[in-house]
């Protein structure tokens, strides 16, 4: 073609335009193919990691061994229990908080996860921006306890009690800030009660000395007392589940005992790092409800006393939402600390 054609051809600037656009409009398409490909493999790609925030062979580390398997075999891979212990849950939350939020890392944390906001002001993660809750397990009540010799037969005599006089009535802990703390501060305030709170460093020794006779009484994990029950060392006087346990169908509900408002549980949750995608989330989520169903599952946590909880991720965000809020109240109105 001649220079004069080329003039007169006006259509030929824009159809040289109209082949870079379209060489621009392959090539991107062709880099947006390539990053969905990489976005839509397949997950999980490698084991997955479940972090304990509690160190082997407690109540948290039990629950997460139990269901680490199934998860592994709904998932298609395995589900590693990594224990990370220390400072309250801290050293292990903080680790997942950072990590990629990818779905390869998870936590299995307890009912304490609600209650560090409370008790650390300054903790190296934002308790309810950091993690995104992937399903509650399981809820276990507590017990409330006298050991054989106190003369209370029921709660409204334990109350009785504590009100004849100051100091009438003490209460063993595993420490400031512990589930049974907690547990005994939300009783004196359902039951409009003041009692000396004596704490112990550890659960054993705060139970061994209510049977013994040195504390009356003790809010226990249902599981870890149950034999003390059955032989007579101590006497439960209510449960602090909304309803009857199955385990002990002849002990009435702090409600039904007259104190309404108390209904507090030991729980484990299953969370991942915040951002981790809906999609991953909505997977881990079904995977969690199929390891719940396995019947050796359901065996055991029944057995513990527990309540097995069927929901959705943004139910259990809820429900650790509305723990939060619970424990924050209770330690503000009993000036509960660490000290």
């Amino acid at each position: 073609m001649s220079n004069s054609n080329l003039k007169k051809n006006k259509a030929y600037p824009s159809v040289v335009w109209s082949l870079s656009a379209m060489a621009l409009v392959v090539a991107g398409a062709t880099t947006t193919a390539a990053a969905q490909a990489q976005t839509a493999a397949p997950w999980p790609s490698k084991p997955i990691s479940l972090v304990v925030t509690y160190p082997p062979g407690g109540g948290a580390d039990a629950m997460a061994r139990l269901i680490a398997p199934k998860l592994g075999e709904a998932l298609g891979q395995t589900v590693i229990v990594e224990n990370k212990p220390g400072a309250g849950g801290q050293i292990g939350a903080a680790a997942v908080a950072k990590a990629a939020p990818d779905g390869h890392t998870l936590m299995l944390d307890a009912s304490s996860f609600a209650v560090n906001p409370s008790l650390y002001p300054k903790l190296p993660y934002d308790t309810e921006k950091a993690f995104r809750a992937i399903g509650v397990i399981a809820l276990f009540p507590n017990v409330v306890l006298v050991n054989a010799q106190f003369p209370a037969k029921n709660v409204a005599e334990l109350i009785a009690a504590a009100r004849a006089k100051k100091d009438a009535v003490s209460f063993a802990s595993s420490g400031n800030g512990s589930a049974q703390h907690l547990a005994g501060a939300l009783f004196e305030s359902a039951a409009k009660v003041d009692m000396v709170h004596v704490p112990y460093k550890g659960g054993g020794p705060a139970l061994n000395d209510v049977i013994g006779g040195q504390v009356p009484l003790f809010f226990g994990n249902l599981a870890s007392t149950l034999q003390h029950i059955q032989s007579g060392k101590l006497r439960a006087l209510a449960v602090t589940s909304g309803k009857r346990s199955p385990i002990l169908p002849d002990v009435p509900t702090l409600a039904e005992a007259g104190v309404p408002g108390a209904e507090v549980y030991e729980w484990n949750v299953v969370l991942a790092p915040a951002g981790t995608p809906e999609a991953v989330v909505g997977k881990l989520s079904a995977a969690l409800q199929k390891a719940l169903d396995a019947p050796e599952v359901k065996a055991r946590i029944a057995q513990l006393g527990g309540d097995i909880q069927k929901g959705s991720p943004d139910a259990a965000q809820v429900f650790v939402q509305q723990q939060i809020a619970l424990w924050a109240r209770v330690t503000k109105a009993r000036g509960i600390t660490l000290e």
